[in-house]
């Protein structure tokens, strides 16, 4: 058997291989994707191509029937809002990936995370390929007390960490990260597409054949996904992103993929000197420092899978000093509010066009839910009319091109939230009145179009 060294395309968003270079890439569309690597290929002395001579078994089809079904037990990792996002806990046998900013946290979730599991009596594998022994000891050090459960190893070379896993047999297995693996055989460099795409496909199938439970860490890019080919996300079972300014000190946990639960949910923690420390509260968290009798500020009630958070929503609306006014929104879709704006300008005939807009989801929250057009509505308006509204009142619903008010899901959730942090007026779509059962201790107003809802200001 010789090795030849070829030389191959991969594109970085699907991992399509092409013998030649192209600008557009066949199987995803995009363009300017394909980056050079060199692998090496085993051929036969003849010149053709070697065949394996170890005899596969044969995969038989199983009818869909005959196949018993029972309910998975999940493994609880100590930490409710990571279980909240997850589905409930850890799946055996699933391959989760997680990415995120630089030093946003990622390293230090998963440590906690593996230090719950450890205390509990599960049997853990941490492998760095980033940090030394020592690094990760100072760090788990300042998270709190380990138990004997819990193994470490620095290693980048693949084939070593696949012979590890096997040796310690493990119940959960954390990869920090999976741009530092590489494997021998192929020349790429550690990070690269192929070598990225191989490692993934190894601890695939360490995690469905030996049911362990795997957690891979993934860089991001400048555009905030998980560097290398996309079809690294398409391979897992789970992916998460975790999200948050990191000079701040809230993080939010947020599914973008769940085979086994919703992809929804979102988990929020606070960083601390002793670690990530969970928000059991948000809505309480979001709304500190709310100011009072200031105009353009209203609370509004957004759902992230079975959760209502409140938020804050800021507007300032003034005369511009420039030809083009400026409009600018942090937290929130920005042609959204244009959207908006035109909407109130026609529909209610405010001259707001020659206005500079501003627009803020105060906490850093990132909402792009349509159950808050109404409050960036009456946001905007308040600061244009400079009249504060009422700190007791909170608003929702989606707001339509003909400004009209429609109905949003959990109407009831959202006030059952409303009264259990103090708020005494809430403002609704009026076809959430229909079929939703009185609160008592809240006034529950319904507007049929944001005229209506103008005038309650």
């Amino acid at each position: 058997m010789a090795k030849k060294v070829k030389t191959v395309f991969f594109c970085q968003e699907c991992g399509h291989e092409s013998s030649k270079w192209m600008g557009q890439c066949p199987a995803c569309k995009k363009w300017n994707t394909f980056v050079e690597e060199r692998v090496n290929v085993t051929t036969s002395g003849m010149g053709g191509s070697a065949k394996s001579s170890v005899t596969k078994d044969v995969s038989v089809p199983v009818e869909l029937a005959m196949i018993s079904m029972q309910a998975e037990e999940r493994m609880c990792t100590g930490i409710a809002e990571l279980d909240r996002v997850l589905g409930g806990g850890i799946m055996h046998g699933s391959l989760t990936l997680v990415g995120g900013d630089p030093g946003i946290g990622k390293s230090t979730l998963l440590l906690q995370m593996c230090r719950m599991l450890a205390n509990a009596g599960r049997k853990v594998l941490y492998i760095s390929g980033e940090e030394s022994l020592r690094q990760i000891k100072l760090r788990a050090t300042r998270i709190g007390t380990f138990q004997e459960r819990m193994f470490l190893l620095c290693e980048t070379n693949l084939d070593l960490v696949e012979e590890a896993i096997r040796r310690t047999q493990p119940e959960v297995v954390v990869i920090d990260s999976i741009q530092t693996m590489y494997q021998e055989e192929i020349s790429a460099a550690p990070g690269s597409v192929s070598q990225v795409r191989e490692a993934t496909t190894i601890f695939l199938q360490l995690a469905k054949g030996l049911d362990i439970s795997i957690f891979i860490v993934g860089h991001v890019t400048k555009e905030g996904t998980v560097a290398g080919p996309r079809v690294l996300e398409h391979m897992v079972d789970t992916v998460l992103y975790f999200e948050g300014d990191r000079y701040a000190s809230y993080r939010v946990l947020r599914a973008v993929k769940n085979r086994f639960g919703s992809t929804n949910e979102i988990g929020v923690f606070e960083m601390r000197k002793e670690g990530l420390i969970e928000v059991q509260n948000p809505s309480e968290y979001m709304l500190s420092g709310k100011p009072v009798g200031a105009s353009g500020s209203v609370v509004v009630c957004s759902v992230e899978g079975t959760r209502p958070i409140l938020i804050e929503i800021q507007a300032l609306v003034c005369r511009t000093n420039f030809g083009i006014p400026r409009r600018q929104t942090t937290g929130t879709d920005f042609n959204r509010v244009n959207l908006l704006m035109a909407v109130l300008e026609k529909r209610l005939g405010l001259q707001i066009g020659d206005c500079d807009a501003y627009v803020n989801i105060a906490g850093g929250m990132k909402i792009s839910e349509p159950a808050i057009d109404l409050g960036l509505i009456m946001a905007i308006v308040s600061s244009f009319k400079n009249r504060a509204i009422d700190e007791r009142t909170l608003v929702f619903g989606e707001v339509g091109l003909s400004g009209e008010v429609r109905a949003v899901n959990m109407a009831g959730q959202r006030v059952q939230e409303a009264k259990k942090l103090g708020y005494e007026t809430v403002i609704i779509p009026r076809v959430n009145l229909e079929g939703m059962e009185k609160v008592e201790g809240i006034k529950v107003i319904g507007v049929g179009g944001i005229g209506e809802a103008i005038d309650l200001i």
